[in-house]
C-alpha cells in the first residue's frame, strides 16, 4: 500500500474525533517563508521527500506560482502528527503573503481555528504581518508565532547571543503589541492570546535548513541557543536538522496550543453566525455534532480540469456524504453532492464522508460561491466574509477573436466566482469587459491564467484606477422633480464620520442585521440616537435616513426611492464614479394620488436628480485611492528611494535605520504607482525591497480635479461639460 494511501486512511480514522483535529492556517508577509515552512511540515508528515523539502514548494501547485516564486492561491493539505502518544489530524491552509491576494487569507481564516504567523527574524513584523493578524483576530482565530530565518542572524549578520536575543525579543514584543491592540474589544476571548517563549507559543528556526526550536523542544532535546549557534557557524546544519527537526517543533506547538473544533466552535459560531442562538441548529454547531443537520461554509472555489468545480470549506455540523441534496444560501432549489474529498496539496483524495469539525472539498455544488452557506435545512446564512480592501485598479479585457467571446464571458464569470475580491463588469454592447482587482499583479495573474489555462488569446487595456466621489460639506435642502412634475423629493447630504464608514466596511453594520443590533452598532460608531432609528438603507458606505413624517403613499413608493438613490450613488455627478461616505436625509416628499403617475419612470429620475443636486451643493470632490509604501534600501540609495515616492505626488512620512538598511515610509496615489517596480529597481541598482498596501481614498488636490474629471468622462464617452452649478474647482 502506498504511503499516500496510508496517510489518507489514517486521516479518515481520525476525522471522527474532533478533540484530535487542528484546523490551521499559515500566514505571513510576502517572502517570510510560509511555503518553505509548509514543505517542512509535509516532509515531517511523510508526504514529500525530506531531501526536496524547502525547494519543492509543494503547496504552490500552479505553474505561475512556481515561476513567480510567490503563493497566489491558498492551498489545503491534511496530514497526521503524533503528539504525546496520540495521533492528531492537522488540516493546514498555506495562504498568500502578497497584499494583492489578501482576499485568500481572509477566506482561509473562516475555515480555521488557529493561525501560525511567520515572521522573518531580520525584517521583523511588516505591514502585511499586521494585516494577517487583524484578519485572524477578526474571525476569532488564535495566533501563535514562528520566527523564521534565524540562521541569517548567525551567519549573515554575525550577531552574538546577546544581540540575537534582544532582536528576537523585540519581534515578539511587536507582534504582542499588535495582538493586544486588536484583541482589546473582543469579549469572547477567554484567555490572553499574546504569545510567549515560556508558554511555548513562540518557535524559532530556519525553514530553509529545516531546524527549529521552542522552549518545550529545548527542554526535551537539551539543546540551547549556544549549541545552535555553534552548529550553524560550523556549517553542521544537517546535524542541527537531525537533532531538532523543524516539523516536530511546529506540529507539537500546533497540537498543544491551538484549540480543537470542540473548544473553538462554541466561541466562533456566535461571531460569524447571526441566527437564533437558542435553536437546535446552533446547538449542533456548538457541539460539533456529526449526527446533526449539515452546515458547511464554502471558503474557496477552484477549478479542476477533470472534476470540474471544487468547493472547499469548513464543516460546522453534520456529515458530508456523496449524493446528499443540500441548499445553497441565496439560490433556489438544491444541489447534489457528487463527491467528497480531502486535499493532499495539489492532489484531491476522495473519501466516503467528512464529519463536522473538518475541512472538506466537495464537487457538485454548482450554485456555491466563496462565502456561501450550504446546509441540509434552510437556515440563516453565515455572516458574509468581509474583505479588508476593495478593488482599486481596473483593466479592460477583450477576446482577440470574436469566436472566443462566449468562452471569455464564461471564464470571467468563473473568475468572479473563485475570487470575490475581483469585480467583473461585462458590457455586452461594446464587447469590452472590465476586471477590477487589488493591484497590478492581481490583474496580471488573472489575465495570464485566462490566456494559459483557458487558451483564449486576450487583449488587455492599460490599467485604469478606480476613483470615488464624496461631498465635503453639508448641503442645503434640494428638490428633485419627476418628469411629469407631479412628484417632488426634498433631500440633504452631509459627509459621514470615518468611524461609521469603517464600521460599514468591516461588516459591523449592515441592513441584514436585526434593527436593534444595527442601531446599537451605529451609535457605538458615533451616530446620534435619533438618526440611527430612521436608517432606511445602506448602499456601499452611504446611508439614507428617512426623516419624513406621515406622508401618504411613501411606503409603497419607498422601493423606487431606494432604486433611484442606488442608481445615483453608483454613478456620481462628477465622473460617474461610485459615491462613498455620505449620509442622505429624505426630509419631505410630495406624491401624486394616482399610482400610475408615480411609477418607476417618474420616481427614479426625481430621486436621482435630488441626490446629484444635493451632492453638488455639498461640494462633491473626486477621491483617489492611495497606498502606504515602505522601501528598505542601503543608505547610499536612500535619496533615490525617497525621490521615487516624492516624484509620484507622494509624501515621505518617516525614515529610520533598521539593521544595515534604511527604511523609507510614506504614501502615494495608486495611479502614480503603476510601473513603480521597474523605476525603483533602476533608481537603486536593484538593491531596494519594497511593499505597498492599500490605504483607502483621499481627496484629489483641487488643481487636478477638473483635468482628471474630464479625462474620466472622455474615457467613458460622457459629454465633456460639467453641470453649471459645479463652480468650485
Amino acid at each position: 500500500m502506498g504511503r499516500r494511501k496510508k496517510i489518507v486512511q489514517e486521516c479518515e480514522r481520525l476525522m471522527d474525533n474532533p478533540e484530535h483535529i487542528r484546523n490551521i492556517a499559515i500566514a505571513a508577509h510576502v517572502d517570510h517563508g510560509k511555503t518553505t515552512l509548509s514543505d517542512n511540515l509535509l516532509a515531517g508528515a511523510g508526504m514529500i521527500s525530506e531531501d526536496t523539502a524547502g525547494e519543492q514548494l509543494a503547496m504552490d501547485t500552479k505553474e505561475d506560482e512556481q515561476e513567480r516564486g510567490i503563493t497566489i492561491d491558498a492551498a489545503n493539505v491534511s496530514m497526521t502528527h503524533e503528539y504525546e502518544d496520540t495521533n492528531h489530524l492537522i488540516n493546514l491552509i498555506d495562504t498568500p503573503g502578497h497584499v494583492d491576494f489578501g482576499g485568500d487569507v481572509t477566506r482561509a481564516m473562516r475555515a480555521v481555528d488557529g493561525a501560525l504567523v511567520v515572521v522573518d527574524a531580520v525584517e521583523g513584523a511588516m505591514p502585511q504581518t499586521e494585516t494577517v493578524l487583524r484578519q485572524a483576530l477578526r474571525e476569532g482565530v488564535k495566533p501563535t508565532l514562528f520566527i523564521n530565518k534565524v540562521d541569517r542572524l548567525i551567519s549573515e549578520l554575525q550577531e552574538g547571543p546577546q544581540e540575537m536575543q534582544e532582536r528576537l525579543m523585540s519581534v515578539i514584543a511587536d507582534v504582542n503589541e499588535l495582538i493586544r491592540g486588536m484583541a482589546e474589544n473582543m469579549d469572547d476571548i477567554p484567555e490572553d492570546w499574546t504569545v510567549s517563549v515560556e508558554d511555548g507559543t513562540v518557535g524559532f528556526g530556519s525553514a530553509l535548513y529545516k531546524w527549529g526550536v521552542s522552549m518545550p523542544s529545548m527542554q526535551r532535546t537539551g539543546m540551547d541557543f549556544g549549541d545552535i549557534m555553534e552548529l550553524e557557524q560550523n556549517d553542521k546544519r544537517e546535524e542541527l536538522h537531525e537533532r531538532t527537526p523543524l516539523s516536530d517543533v511546529v506540529l507539537d506547538m500546533v497540537c498543544e496550543h491551538f484549540p480543537n473544533p470542540v473548544d473553538a466552535q462554541p466561541r466562533r459560531v456566535p461571531r460569524i453566525w447571526r441566527g437564533d442562538a437558542e435553536s437546535e441548529l446552533a446547538d449542533t454547531m456548538r457541539m460539533v455534532n456529526e449526527d446533526g443537520e449539515v452546515v458547511f461554509m464554502v471558503t474557496d472555489i477552484s477549478m479542476d480540469p477533470h472534476a470540474g468545480e471544487i468547493a472547499t470549506g469548513r464543516v460546522f455540523s453534520g456529515t458530508l456524504e456523496k449524493g446528499q441534496e443540500l441548499y445553497v444560501s441565496g439560490t433556489a432549489g438544491k444541489n447534489r453532492i457528487q463527491s467528497v474529498g480531502l486535499f493532499m496539496g495539489s492532489e484531491r483524495e476522495e473519501v466516503d464522508r467528512v464529519p463536522a469539525g473538518n475541512i472538506a472539498s466537495v464537487t457538485g455544488l454548482r450554485d456555491a460561491i466563496a462565502g456561501s452557506t450550504v446546509s441540509s435545512v434552510e437556515m440563516t446564512p453565515f455572516e458574509s466574509i468581509e474583505h479588508i480592501s476593495e478593488p482599486v485598479i481596473t483593466k479592460s479585457v477583450e477576446a482577440q477573436n470574436m469566436d472566443d467571446l462566449p468562452k471569455l464571458i464564461e471564464t470571467l464569470q468563473q473568475v468572479a466566482k473563485e475570487d470575490p475580491t475581483i469585480q467583473i463588469e461585462i458590457n455586452e454592447d461594446t464587447g469590452e469587459h472590465l476586471i477590477s482587482g487589488q493591484g497590478e499583479l492581481h490583474l496580471e495573474v488573472i489575465t495570464q491564467r485566462i490566456r494559459d489555462n483557458q487558451g483564449i488569446p486576450v487583449i488587455t487595456g492599460e490599467p485604469i484606477v478606480v476613483f470615488r466621489e464624496q461631498p465635503q460639506e453639508s448641503s442645503r435642502e434640494v428638490e428633485g422633480q419627476s418628469p411629469n412634475r407631479h412628484n417632488k423629493f426634498y433631500i440633504t447630504v452631509e459627509p459621514m464620520a470615518q468611524d461609521i464608514v469603517d464600521a460599514i466596511q468591516l461588516g459591523e453594520v449592515s441592513m441584514d442585521m436585526p434593527e436593534l443590533e444595527r442601531r446599537e452598532a451605529l451609535q457605538e460608531a458615533g451616530m446620534d440616537k435619533d438618526t440611527s432609528q430612521n436608517v432606511e438603507d445602506i448602499h456601499r458606505t452611504n446611508i439614507l435616513i428617512d426623516d419624513t413624517k406621515g406622508i401618504q403613499h411613501l411606503n409603497e413608493t419607498m422601493e423606487l426611492v431606494l432604486e433611484g438613490l442606488q442608481e445615483a450613488l453608483d454613478d456620481g455627478p462628477l465622473a460617474a464614479e461610485p459615491v462613498q461616505g455620505s449620509l442622505f436625509r429624505l426630509h419631505d416628499a410630495k406624491l401624486h394620488e394616482d399610482t400610475i403617475h408615480r411609477g418607476p419612470a417618474q420616481v427614479i429620475p426625481a430621486v436621482r436628480d435630488a441626490v446629484h443636486r444635493s451632492l453638488i451643493d455639498g461640494e462633491v470632490r473626486l477621491l483617489e485611492p492611495i497606498q502606504d509604501v515602505r522601501i528598505d534600501v542601503p543608505s547610499e540609495h536612500m535619496g533615490a528611494a525617497s525621490g521615487e515616492i516624492q516624484g509620484r505626488r507622494g509624501r515621505v512620512d518617516d525614515m529610520y535605520q533598521e539593521g544595515d538598511l534604511m527604511v523609507v515610509e510614506g504614501i502615494a496615489p495608486v495611479e502614480e504607482m503603476i510601473g513603480f517596480s521597474s523605476d525603483i529597481r533602476s533608481a537603486t541598482e536593484g538593491r531596494a525591497s519594497w511593499n505597498t498596501e492599500n490605504a483607502g481614498f483621499r481627496v484629489l488636490v483641487d488643481n487636478l480635479q477638473r483635468e482628471k474629471i474630464m479625462e474620466i468622462r472622455e474615457r467613458k464617452g460622457m459629454k465633456l461639460e460639467l453641470p453649471q452649478s459645479i463652480d468650485y474647482f
